[in-house]
């Protein structure tokens, strides 16, 4: 067991109460090149989940880090290269994806900084990719509004750079796919539709079918009613196509 001293002890209750950055939490931010001490309180707000039960949480944040992180890479993607708009959007869109988001966020270790109420943890709000996806935008917005644009750019390009290196975006989304290989077969428009949904509503499960009607359907899960409407496209690619 480890002892605290009185003062250590004094400080560690002071954070809890105030909501104030826990020395963990500091550090991780200043891996990241981020300096959050002048303002504690948006940082922790950032990090920090309905299911607390604080006036304060990260859907603000999440709001404005959204169209931050959007134009960062908008920016970078203009930059390298000559695509077409439609050839820029289709990587945008795959590069910031709630999925790709949960992504850097679980590689830069932030889901354990993550403040959940207890049911939402014990129901694993901290792996879930609507969470984790939030939560990376909200520190995004945090940054902006604290470091400005500048900094905040030099941020996403240095933890999105293996994304942005890699192939995200450069398949056609299998929606997309899926729609093309139905028009180019004269099959009907996919059609889908929600078969369950389950879990509370911070770690919810979704189950979506997809049907071709004449050809046939397959099913998928996601942590989104989005993610497992691109999930069942994929899948029926898989078994009809």
């Amino acid at each position: 067991m480890v002892h605290r001293g009185p003062l250590e002890s004094h400080r560690g209750h002071l954070l809890r109460k105030t909501g104030g950055l826990t020395p963990e939490t500091a550090a991780f931010l200043a891996g990241l090149g981020i300096e959050p001490v002048a303002n504690e309180n948006l940082w922790q707000e950032a990090l920090t989940h309905g299911s607390v039960g604080t006036v304060r949480n990260y859907e603000r944040l999440e709001f404005l880090g959204d169209r931050v992180l959007g134009l960062a890479i908008a920016e970078w993607l203009y930059e390298q290269s000559d695509n077409t708009e439609g050839q820029l959007s289709q990587r945008l869109n795959a590069l910031v994806s709630r999925e790709m988001c949960a992504r850097i966020a679980r590689e830069i270790g932030l889901p354990e900084h993550i403040r959940l109420g207890k049911q939402a943890r014990d129901d694993g709000g901290a792996d879930s990719d609507n969470i984790l996806g939030d939560v990376m935008e909200a520190l995004l917005g945090a940054s902006f509004l604290t470091r400005g644009f500048g900094p905040t750019r030099d941020l996403v390009r240095r933890i999105w750079a293996n994304a942005v290196a890699g192939r995200a975006g450069h398949r056609k989304h299998p929606k997309s796919a899926l729609q093309e290989w139905a028009a180019g077969n004269r099959r009907a428009v996919p059609e889908y539709s929600l078969a369950e949904r389950s879990g509370p509503d911070h770690a919810a499960s979704f189950t979506v079918k997809v049907l071709v009607r004449n050809v046939g359907e397959a099913e998928a899960k996601g942590s989104s009613k989005q993610e497992a409407e691109t999930a069942a496209a994929a899948a029926f690619m898989e078994k009809y196509a």
